[in-house]
């Protein structure tokens, strides 16, 4: 388990994380995300021992890993956002490298690198050097590197840059794998990425966790309320009789063809009505085709609560700002091209003889 008590990292007098807290356990996948210089890659930085922090403490199962950073090392591994390769080495050979700089015995190393070369795709350019590597085969080799140890966590930044649609679809079945069993945090820009793969979401922004929750509770913090899509097969299909017993539902469309019932319902958030309504149809013996909740994509919830917080910070600086300040600018005014000629064709004349 990793834990994160009242971390702060500055540079300077630019703050880039603002005592955060948080903890991850073992068998989650959490998605770290947040905008550019949000303080993202600054924390994870810290989290695998690279950056310092100014202040606060960061726990791997109750061990600091700025007190024991060796033994932290062994039990974390990392995938930079900027992967750092050495080009002249075949790919083997960088494997056998990062076993040997983690003292790997030669048994463990080649039952390894035979588990990451197969899990990683990389059977086909396993002899093959580094430098003559697409970037896609270049990501694939870092994160072999990353679990060449098997290490008890995983931080990954950007594991999926460069992939082509398969290879991601390959990765992301092998971080689900890693998940079961390991602590595993991963950041990513393609926000699909981490909506297919997390459990969990912390969004950072201006150096503060805006949102800590879980994949499914996401849409609680964008909306009052959320869709349920119902498909029904049966005869003279109501739920009016449904509706009065929830007043926070309601039917806000409704078609039928036939017997085929299709409607949408509107709940307020908050409230779980799924039980209910399907022994409500059930007792009433109609027949449930299709039931799901119309989810908002984490772009959607990302893009909102991230402006909103800018936006909530920028008024609160504007009511600190004298009056005056406040007021919007007066717009100059601007004189009509023919008018404003004269001066334009003096001031070039003036220009033009103070250069001779």
């Amino acid at each position: 388990m990793i834990e994160i008590k009242s971390l702060s990292r500055n540079f300077g007098e630019i703050r880039a994380v603002d005592d955060i807290s948080f903890t991850v356990d073992k068998g989650m996948i959490t998605g770290f995300l947040g905008p550019n210089g949000a303080g993202k890659t600054t924390t994870l930085r810290m989290m695998v021992g690279y950056l310092q922090p100014s202040s606060g403490s960061i726990l791997l199962d109750g061990m600091s890993i700025f007190e024991q950073p060796m033994v932290a090392s062994a039990k974390i591994g990392y995938l930079p956002e900027h992967n750092p390769l050495y080009e002249e080495m075949y790919v083997v050979e960088a494997l056998k490298y990062m076993a040997d700089l983690r003292k790997m015995s030669k048994a463990v190393f080649t039952a390894r690198k035979a588990y990451v070369v197969a899990k990683c795709g990389l059977q086909d350019v396993q002899y093959q050097k580094i430098g003559t590597l697409s970037k896609g085969y270049r990501q694939r080799v870092g994160l072999a590197q990353a679990i060449l140890h098997d290490p008890e966590i995983l931080i990954l930044d950007e594991p999926t840059s460069g992939l082509d649609p398969n290879q991601i679809i390959e990765i992301r079945e092998l971080i689900r794998s890693l998940g079961k069993e390991k602590t595993v945090i991963l950041s990513s820009h393609i926000l699909q990425e981490v909506q297919a793969t997390c459990d969990r979401v912390l969004i950072i922004n201006k150096g503060k966790i805006i949102v800590d929750d879980g994949i499914a509770q996401l849409d609680n913090y964008l909306a009052e309320y959320y869709l349920l899509h119902l498909e029904l097969e049966g005869e003279n299909i109501d739920l009016s009789e449904f509706v009065d017993y929830y007043p926070e539902v309601s039917v806000i469309e409704e078609e039928h063809e036939g017997d085929i019932y299709k409607l949408k319902l509107k709940v307020s958030a908050g409230i779980e009505v799924k039980h209910d309504l399907a022994r409500f149809i059930a007792e009433n013996g109609w027949v449930i085709l299709s039931l799901y909740t119309e989810r908002k994509s984490l772009e959607e919830i990302f893009h909102k609560l991230t402006k909103e917080a800018g936006s909530i910070e920028l008024a609160a600086y504007a009511q600190t700002l004298p009056a005056a300040e406040q007021e919007p600018m007066e717009e100059p005014e601007l004189l009509p091209l023919e008018d404003n000629a004269e001066g334009i064709e003096a001031d070039s004349e003036a220009r033009e003889e103070e250069a001779r």
